[in-house]
């Protein structure tokens, strides 16, 4: 039985995508509060996904708001034996900055977002329990842009002493190599105009220039 929405969808997106990925195995997903990072029994693996992105609801002040600075915690086992796997996941919270109530609510997050997430954990899963090749990460997940400061006290998995890098930083880090690469492209294509046929064209102008001056020149004596 789901305990909230966001749950339900995580499950039945799981199990949907689970079942063309896996449809000779039986898994299961199971939501954990109390799961811990990097702490496995025999078998378990872990995988951390450190930029996902979602809103929180204070149900104290019913402040709400955007987090880009999610960090959920997947532990994976997988009974070869018996065709079954489990996993077990944790969503790290925040608590509200507005009230500073020490309550640390549930967060919601939009379908599309719970779809790439799921797609990352089915890549992670089958690299990691099968052994396979599980394709390429999906790294934007998240659907809007974070720019505000992430505050470490009010996050559950700092607290924990999960390190996890900021998507707008990474975002700005993007952004300045695209426009690196767009300024050397221009400059490819002839926008450097200090290049040698640049040259060539400003010394076929002033050349220009001095034979109508001096052909104006010469028809005022006429």
């Amino acid at each position: 039985m789901c305990t909230s929405l966001t749950t339900c969808e995580w499950k039945k997106v799981f199990y949907e995508k689970m079942e063309v990925a896996k449809p000779a195995d039986s898994w299961e997903l199971i939501i954990d509060p109390n799961l811990k990072p990097n702490e496995l029994g025999p078998g378990w693996k872990q995988y951390l996904e450190q930029h996902a992105s979602g809103r929180f609801h204070c149900s104290w002040c019913w402040h709400s708001w955007q987090s880009a600075h999610m960090v959920i915690l997947f532990h994976m086992h997988l009974d070869r034996t018996k065709r079954m796997g489990s996993v077990r996941m944790r969503v790290f919270k925040q608590l509200c900055y507005e009230c500073g109530t020490a309550r640390l609510d549930e967060s919601s997050m939009l379908e599309e977002n719970i779809e790439g997430l799921v797609d990352n954990l089915i890549t992670n899963l089958r690299e990691q329990c099968y052994e396979e090749d599980g394709g390429q990460y999906r790294i934007n997940v998240a659907s809007r842009r974070d720019n505000g400061e992430h505050r470490s006290e009010f996050c559950e998995a700092c607290q924990a002493g999960i390190v996890h890098w900021k998507p707008s930083e990474k975002l700005s880090e993007e952004e300045a190599a695209s426009y690196t690469s767009k300024q050397s492209s221009l400059m490819g294509f002839g926008y450097n105009f200090f290049s040698l046929r640049w040259c060539f064209f400003w010394a076929l102008l002033c050349v220009l220039i001095v034979y109508l001056q001096f052909s104006f020149r010469s028809s005022a004596f006429l």
